[in-house]
């Protein structure tokens, strides 16, 4: 059932359809205006991050660097030096992919708080294709020592997120979706960096058969998996892991105990992003099986972003069935 305590939407089937992209341009608007050091900078893509709402409201605080991604990434390093709280707006495949270099030495290097909006990742991006489908930028950052990394479930979260990262002293990594995706939180949700928050409970008065722990818009799968999985007399519960760094290694260790057995579900590879990190946090302290759902070692392809959720083993069906598969492997 839906965890009263996090706050969640209640009917999971009669939701509001926004993209988490949104969120951000949000968030951007209340760190503006909560704090003059904000500023923003952009690659030629203002209005598919969202970033031209800031720019409207805050013209002398935004900067449009052009289709130069290794320049941005430079330009905010020194900003923050000298005291500002630059956010770096661009596609997850062009930042953090293609200034990663520059991310690593000018910002996580002298350890400055930038924060890096990786826009329209995963598959869900749709006709763009393999090139523009950001599917390993989660492991890009969660390997920079001092990177903090965010994968906000929907559209209310990642405001928070943004917000949130703005005025966390870090450096920062915040991951975001082009196509419009199922708004499960509301505004009273709880939403902290580096604390998880259960989102579906087992029956009353019944274990957990199984931990689910997702992150990004197919947390949403998740839940809907949960629910018809209760039906059919498995049990489960479903773990927000918004924070893929610092993970919520209390919950996750909590959660393995509980159920002895673990499904991770990103929308990345499976290789180095949320469930490479959920297994090093078990593989260290609590041992228990585990099955990854997520993009299994491929690149993306042109599609239908539905179509391409489910042509990736990434749907509630597939999830059901990596739940039923690790019930199997812990008895």
């Amino acid at each position: 059932m839906l965890n009263p305590d996090a706050k969640l939407i209640s009917d999971l089937y009669k939701l509001k359809m926004i993209p988490t992209r949104d969120g951000y341009g949000k968030g951007l608007l209340k760190a503006g205006e909560k704090d003059e050091r904000v500023v923003v900078l952009c690659a030629d893509l203002t209005e598919s991050t969202r970033s031209h709402w800031f720019a409207e409201k805050f013209p002398e605080r935004f900067i449009e660097v052009g289709v130069a991604e290794q320049n941005m990434a430079l330009v905010a390093s020194g900003m923050a030096n000298y005291g500002k709280i630059p956010f770096i707006s661009s596609y997850a495949t062009f930042s953090p992919g293609r200034n990663n270099e520059q991310i690593r030495t000018n910002i996580c290097i002298n350890n400055v708080p930038v924060k890096i909006a990786g826009h329209h990742a995963g598959i869900s991006v749709g006709p763009d294709g393999a090139t523009h489908q950001a599917l390993e930028d989660i492991a890009l950052m969660r390997v920079q020592p001092k990177m903090v990394v965010i994968v906000p479930c929907d559209a209310i979260e990642a405001e928070k997120a943004t917000v949130a990262a703005a005025f966390n002293g870090q450096p920062t990594y915040i991951r975001f979706g082009r196509e419009k995706s199922p708004v499960c939180t509301t505004e009273e949700s709880p939403f902290e960096i580096g604390k998880a928050t259960c989102f579906w409970k087992p029956t009353e008065g019944k274990k957990p058969d199984v931990a689910i722990i997702g992150c990004g818009m197919l947390l949403y799968n998740a839940l809907v998996a949960a629910e018809e999985l209760s039906r059919e007399g498995l049990e489960s519960c479903v773990i927000n892991s918004h924070t893929i760094k610092p993970i919520d290694e209390k919950m996750i260790i909590h959660a393995a105990k509980e159920a002895g057995a673990v499904v991770s579900v990103e929308e990345h590879q499976v290789n180095g992003g949320l469930g490479s990190a959920v297994a090093e946090v078990l593989s260290k302290n609590y041992s228990v099986p585990q099955e990854f759902v997520g993009v299994q070692d491929r690149f993306g392809e042109s599609g239908n972003p539905d179509e391409l959720v489910e042509a990736f083993g990434m749907g509630v069906s597939s999830i059901k069935e990596a739940v039923k598969k690790v019930i199997l492997r812990k008895q």
